[in-house]
């Protein structure tokens, strides 16, 4: 049986911080995520945004005010074998923001968004307690995997 193989395109409207994760490392991240859940080959997009477009986003699917870190769009297709997950949004400036509130570090605080906004695509959701602490458990085991200690200490 061949590995999975999945692709990750990623395209931006801001520039990159210093200290985000490039291509290579987002694309490590996403992989480490699909294939610890046993996905199949499987596509998705990354978007990092300003946040005056994490706004206009926000507010037009999810009716909330603000720019927010990360935004998922589940599209769960599938082509010639291939599973189309969906959309990844990640509000750089947000993430920075949230990092230094939280005393962690930009590219740390990056990865776990990335990571936690692939998780929802995957139909994850931390709605109720017990979804939660499915989802919080799950993103704590993966980060840990890419050298990121838990996320909620």
């Amino acid at each position: 049986m061949t590995s999975p193989r999945h692709q990750v395109e990623i395209s931006r409207t801001v520039e990159a911080l210093d200290e985000e994760p490039d291509e290579p490392a987002i694309v490590q991240a996403v992989e480490l995520v699909l294939n610890s859940l046993e996905r199949p080959n499987s596509e998705l997009s990354l978007r990092l945004v300003s946040e005056k477009e994490m706004v206009e986003l926000n507010n037009t699917y999810r009716s909330k005010e603000g720019a927010t870190n990360v935004l998922s769009f589940p599209a769960d297709i599938q082509i010639e074998q291939v599973d189309i997950l969906g959309d990844v949004v990640i509000c750089p400036s947000v993430v920075a923001k949230e990092a230094n509130d939280f005393g962690k570090t930009y590219a740390d605080r990056f990865r776990h968004m990335l990571v936690h906004g692939v998780l929802h695509l995957l139909g994850y959701d931390h709605m109720e307690d017990q979804e939660r602490e499915r989802m919080e458990t799950l993103e704590i085991r993966l980060l840990s995997q890419l050298g990121i200690e838990n996320p909620y200490e």
